[in-house]
């Protein structure tokens, strides 16, 4: 072989190889970049941070406040008080039996010059009360015609537990999440109420069926909203992965389940198709596909990935532009506690003018990768580059609450609501059957509505078994 020929086939090699280490330095980047992503750089929730994560210091996105902890200074407190003597169960006199200075025995007929008052609150015996209704049989004096009462509605056959009890069973398990066997015990601890498991789910598919008119009347209100805050996670239903949908407002939350996340499932859902409003998310493109409606990003994700950015890639200009959000967001809260609806146009241009340039500053900084010889596929972008892209090309909906003061700065909403459908998810694992994943949707739209409006569960609740039926305000 001649010189030339072994020079030429080094060449090839070495340039061969110095394609396999820059593909192989992508990959150990990608790597250490996927390990470096817990919940304050990315959407990953807090519970699956790591051990070495959690011993870190907390780098919050919430500006401090500067306060100390605890109650600060002019606040009420929570003070136990005194109720109004006639206002109590049980009034109960600890009269002196003699003088405690002669000795002299204090009868009755001795007058009270001051009475010192001291209550004690505490539960009545925890037992069920028990009611029997006794259908009189009355005979007729004149034609002997024997006539009979009627049972109450409550009491339908020969023995059967009351409203109140099916209400708290209802709340314990879809409200506070305790399993059914669980709440099984607690009744039985509580009251001596003996149940089998199969009444408790009776009850709750009892009370699925008799809310089905309030979720129909819910997502109907819920399509004028002029914001409307949408997200999804993901459920385990029968042993499948499902999806968990909200919809929902300051004051009303429609959950449904789905076996899809995408457009599918929205369709399916009701509620985005027709909508005309201001939906927010956090970007998932099948959001986008509805285009009867306005779009508006959660920057909350945005701060998340730019902290990623900074931290990782050493990106200047992402520590730059989550500083500009978060002065963006400050500057429009400071505004609308004055009553402004929207900001002076020569200060919107302004944010919006240093927001650009930030993004090209970056996409100076992160270029279009080059296809390598022989490369074949599509290209792989950095991360940084895709979300430049992402927030250049989505501007306007990044934006959004700019230039509408309506419109939130994230759509911790809707995150919020979804925030103890995960909580049950850990606590029982996953749903048994789909009917029982729709039944917690509904009951628990209904009472997260309420809550929203602060009306009182149980009180509700009981209403779904003794009737009528309590509505929220649609409004």
């Amino acid at each position: 072989m001649t010189l030339e020929a072994e020079n030429a086939l080094l060449k090839a090699e070495n340039t061969a190889l110095r394609e396999q280490v820059t593909a192989l330095m992508d990959r150990v980047r990608e790597l250490e970049a996927r390990l470096a992503k817990d919940s304050h750089n990315s959407g990953k929730p807090p519970s699956s941070d790591r051990l070495a994560r959690l011993a870190r210091k907390t780098r919050s996105l919430r500006r401090r406040s500067g306060k100390k902890p605890g109650g600060q200074l002019g606040h009420r407190g929570e003070t136990l008080r005194l109720v109004a003597t006639a206002e109590a169960d049980a009034v109960v006199e600890h009269r002196p039996a003699t003088c405690a200075g002669c000795q002299r025995p204090l009868d009755v007929d001795v007058p009270v010059v001051l009475r010192e008052r001291r209550q004690v609150l505490d539960l009545p015996p925890l037992h069920l009360r028990v009611t029997e209704h006794q259908a009189l049989h009355v005979q007729c004096p004149d034609c002997q015609t024997v006539s009979v009462g009627a049972f109450p509605l409550a009491a339908s056959s020969r023995a059967q537990y009351g409203p109140r009890l099916r209400a708290l069973v209802v709340y314990l398990v879809e409200q506070q999440l305790v399993p059914y066997g669980r709440a099984r015990d607690v009744l039985a601890d509580l009251f001596g109420a003996h149940l089998a498991l199969g009444t408790l789910v009776a009850w709750v598919q009892q009370g699925a069926a008799t809310l089905a008119p309030v979720e129909v009347q819910l997502k109907a209100a819920l399509g004028p909203a002029p914001v409307l805050h949408s997200d999804e996670t993901g459920v385990r239903v029968a042993g499948q992965l499902a999806w968990a949908h909200v919809a929902s407002t300051d004051r009303l939350t429609h959950y449904a389940v789905h076996a899809k996340r995408g457009r599918e499932a929205t369709d399916a859902v009701g509620i985005l198709p027709s909508y005309t409003g201001v939906s927010v998310h956090d970007g998932w493109k099948p959001y986008q596909a509805h285009t009867a409606c306005r779009h508006a990003l959660c920057n909350i994700h945005h701060l998340r990935e730019l902290t990623f950015l900074q931290e990782q890639y050493d990106q200047a200009w992402a520590k730059d532009l989550k500083h500009l959000l978060l002065e963006m967001k400050s500057a429009t809260e400071q505004a609308h506690r004055r009553g402004a609806v929207r900001r002076p146009r020569r200060e919107r241009d302004a944010f919006v003018a240093r927001y650009e340039a930030l993004l090209a500053a970056g996409l100076a900084a992160n270029p279009p990768p080059v296809r390598r010889p022989h490369q074949r596929g599509r290209i792989k972008q950095s991360p940084a580059r895709n979300l430049l892209e992402r927030l250049w090309l989505g501007r306007e909906q990044v934006l959004a609450f700019l230039d509408d003061f309506a419109i939130p700065f994230d759509n911790n909403q809707a995150e919020r609501d979804l925030r103890m459908l995960k909580v049950q998810q850990k606590v029982s694992g996953c749903f048994r059957s789909d009917n029982g994943a729709d039944a917690f949707s509904r009951i628990r739209g209904y009472l997260s509505t309420l809550t929203k409006q602060g009306a009182k569960l149980l009180a509700a609740l009981e209403t779904v078994f003794a009737g009528p039926l309590f509505y929220p305000s649609f409004a």
